[in-house]
């Protein structure tokens, strides 16, 4: 839009004005006047240098004119400002052209309910991730993880589901023991699929890994110098027909412990037993029993909370 007729600032002199005649810019200049209105851009009028008289002899700068044309122009500069445009230069032919000022993003505040930082977790449903359970992706299971269990850290076997928070050094040799840990595997160097005549074979190489010699040929209590049969029966877990055993076994250093092997069909794949072993040391630092019955009650498949277990229940035979 072509400003009309009137005293603006100078592009080539900002301190002062020169006349623009409605097409093109005189050479007639003058000390700035006082402020009215400049070219109106986008149909309103921006505060800038009012048109004064046309240009004519005796129109120049004077002591006087010097100080009113600061203050004239320190106040267009200001207007300009607030109004968010400036007159910059020239087009290409020569009019004055007005530009508006680069935007700067400004931080916006989240809509109520949107703010990461007072946002707050929800509630879930049990899963894999739920801080009371571990997961057995391989069988398909998820065991509950009772107080004082946690989930393995630094255990040498692969198949360790939780063992109890902490460790102590072993009895005999000084190396380092865990006062209970539960072990979750599938059982597949043995054609037998009987859940009671499995875990009868295994209850005895569990009593030995646990508490006879470690993976590395030392012996942390010692050795076994005897054991006991304290439980055995059906048992349904998960919904299957198992079966369970249990030992006291007495070492030559310490307090000794319990080991318990457990077996049932898998309710995935090829339904392939799984063998779920216990450790758990006697004495008063040991877990107590119940907590194996509470696992055991607690197993369920990946993805199915409903379904039921738990030792004694009647499940019908398992031969």
């Amino acid at each position: 839009m072509t400003p009309p007729p009137g005293w603006y600032r100078d592009p080539s002199a900002p301190h002062q004005e020169r006349w623009w005649d409605g097409t093109a810019w005189t050479e007639h200049r003058r000390a700035p006047g006082p402020v009215g209105y400049g070219p109106a851009v986008g149909g309103t009028p921006v505060p800038g240098p009012g048109p004064g008289p046309e240009p004519g002899p005796g129109t120049g700068t004077g002591g006087r004119g010097k100080a009113v044309a600061v203050t004239a122009a320190a106040a267009v500069l200001v207007a300009a400002i607030v109004t968010g445009v400036f007159v910059l230069g020239e087009d290409d032919d020569g009019s004055p052209r007005t530009r508006t000022p680069p935007v700067t993003e400004t931080a916006t505040a989240p809509a109520p309910g949107n703010d990461p930082a007072s946002s707050s977790p929800t509630a879930s449903e049990p899963s894999a991730d739920d801080p009371a359970l571990v997961e057995d992706q391989l069988n398909g299971i998820t065991l509950p993880l009772p107080d004082g269990w946690v989930r393995p850290e630094h255990v040498a076997e692969d198949d360790v589901m939780m063992t109890t928070d902490g460790t102590y050094d072993c009895p005999a040799d000084g190396s380092v023991c865990r006062h209970g840990l539960v072990v979750s595997r599938t059982v597949t160097a043995n054609a037998e699929s009987s859940p009671k005549v499995l875990a009868q074979q295994d209850i005895e190489d569990a009593a030995d890994d646990a508490y006879d010699r470690d993976l590395i040929g030392n012996k942390p209590f010692g050795g076994i110098e005897s054991h006991e049969e304290v439980a055995s029966g059906p048992v349904a877990v998960a919904g299957r027909a198992g079966y369970y055993v249990r030992w006291r076994v007495t070492t030559a250093e310490g307090p000794g412990g319990y080991v318990q092997s457990m077996v049932f069909p898998s309710t995935v794949g090829t339904e392939s037993p799984i063998l779920v072993r216990y450790v758990f040391d006697a004495g008063e630092d040991g877990p107590p029993l119940a907590d194996m019955d509470t696992i055991t009650k607690g197993i369920r498949p990946i993805g199915d909370a409903d379904t039921g277990g738990g030792v004694g229940s009647g499940i019908g035979p398992t031969d």
